[in-house]
């Protein structure tokens, strides 16, 4: 079956009931998440208001995966702490589109990632896998830099600026870059983790 360009239609009803109009049945979270690892789009109303839902239905299936027994965890605790505060900050509104190009990027790299991974494994080392965190941590402190130039043109523009106060920016972002690094690390570790049990 030729997939559609236009997205399926699910409609949430008020006993939280997932219908799914292109195949005519009900359907799970579980069934949705597999929609999207497939690559089908879907857009879910609310039946009764008509409203756009999709967001809220994204955000319980991360939820769902996150916290199902045995499952593996994605998003790191120092990440959803950092994510948190930066609702109702002044950079919220770049964050978005940073976590875009972010997961863009890695999209776009998975497949050259994977054959790091296959390499590391079959040398029984992770020479290659370093290469590719290193490479990887870079492109994060590029966009991150490229996101957030008001903190830098801040810092040169304000040079009669008493020294607390550039200590304060710089530091901020070095703790942002630091955070990045020990996500990596966090990430090589449960790599190392996966190699120890293949063997």
């Amino acid at each position: 079956m030729a997939k559609s360009d236009e997205p399926v239609i699910i409609k949430k009803y008020a006993n939280r009931r997932l219908y799914n109009t292109g195949t005519s049945t009900y359907v799970t979270l579980e069934d949705l998440a597999a929609m999207v690892k497939a690559g089908e789009d879907f857009v879910v109303y609310d039946a009764k208001s008509n409203e756009d839902i999709t967001r809220s239905v994204l955000t319980q299936i991360i939820f769902e995966q996150e916290n199902k027994e045995g499952g593996q965890n994605l998003l790191p605790i120092n990440f959803l702490r950092q994510l948190i505060r930066f609702y109702g900050d002044s950079m919220q509104m770049l964050v978005p589109r940073y976590l875009e190009v972010s997961i863009d990027s890695l999209t776009k790299e998975q497949s050259k990632f994977r054959e790091q991974i296959s390499q590391a494994f079959g040398m029984g080392g992770f020479g290659g896998m370093e290469d590719q965190v290193r490479r990887n941590m870079e492109m994060f402190e590029r966009t991150f830099a490229m996101f957030a130039p008001f903190a830098r043109q801040g810092g040169q523009a304000g040079a009669g600026a008493p020294d607390a106060d550039k200590d304060k920016s710089s530091s901020g972002s070095g703790d942002d870059i630091n955070d990045l690094k020990r996500q990596m690390e966090e990430m090589q570790k449960r790599l190392d983790r996966l190699g120890d049990k293949g063997e």
